[in-house]
């Protein structure tokens, strides 16, 4: 039997997450064994278990190639070009509120406008416990809570530093709301798609909430530009392949 070649592994694994990601958002995760993704896939177990050691680690992947690019979009995203070289270098490291506020609106259109994000969302919202094979994931799931708490934590700690944000703010708290407040759309939006615009509705209580946290009563931050605009979803941010 000829061995494949690398592009032929790889439309076999992409076929394999295929599979597995419809019969999650189906099924749910504990529903699905491999040997159903296997035969979703027209596979055998073996090829299942050549790319991945087990349900686990499927699923891991699933996850990983709708969201990173998510990840990676934030955390890679520009620093605030309103300030000179010799103020930035005195600035507390961490984005711009800007480009949080991007950032975040970014994961709203994901949801919205990408199937897979949509989907890949619903199902560690709705279709996984993280018990038994998948207790293994419950630590990937809090350092990635943890990591976008203190993302924002820094960038609330920049935005004090630049006198965007009162010094007395305690910016932990500060974070942790954000994380709950956008979590919360999330969720919401995953369960009823139909109740409300997620992208307009979630860009508004974020911007409703930065300029609470600055406590002037005033917005805190311009109108998102049209360059903004035209970023979001773009980079390769989930590509549907449905």
């Amino acid at each position: 039997m000829a061995r494949k070649t690398k592009q032929e592994a790889l439309e076999t694994r992409m076929g394999i997450l295929d599979a597995a990601e419809q019969l999650f958002q189906q099924h749910g995760v504990s529903r699905s064994s491999l040997q159903d993704i296997a035969v979703a896939a027209g596979v055998t177990r073996g090829a299942i278990y050549w790319h991945f050691k087990d349900k686990a680690e499927v699923f891991n992947a699933m996850m990983e190639r709708a969201t990173m690019p998510l990840e990676e979009g934030l955390s890679l995203a520009p620093d605030d070009t309103s300030a000179t070289p010799s103020a930035k270098n005195k600035l507390p490291p961490g984005i711009s509120l800007t480009e949080l506020r991007w950032g975040l609106v970014n994961v709203f259109h994901a949801a919205m406008h990408n199937e897979r994000a949509r989907c890949v969302f619903e199902i560690a919202m709705q279709k996984v416990e993280y018990t038994g094979e998948m207790q293994t994931l419950r630590e990937r799931k809090l350092t990635s809570h943890r990591q976008w708490r203190d993302q924002n934590q820094s960038a609330f700690e920049r935005a004090k530093a630049q006198g965007q944000l009162p010094a007395s703010l305690d910016t932990r708290t500060a974070a942790v709301t954000l994380v709950a407040l956008v979590d919360g759309f999330l969720h919401q939006w995953i369960m009823d798609p139909e109740a409300f615009d997620l992208v307009a509705v979630g860009r508004t209580a974020v911007e409703t909430y930065l300029t609470a946290l600055s406590l002037t009563g005033k917005p805190l931050l311009p109108p998102m530009t049209a360059e903004e605009l035209a970023r979001l979803g773009q980079g390769n941010v989930c590509p549907s392949t449905r």
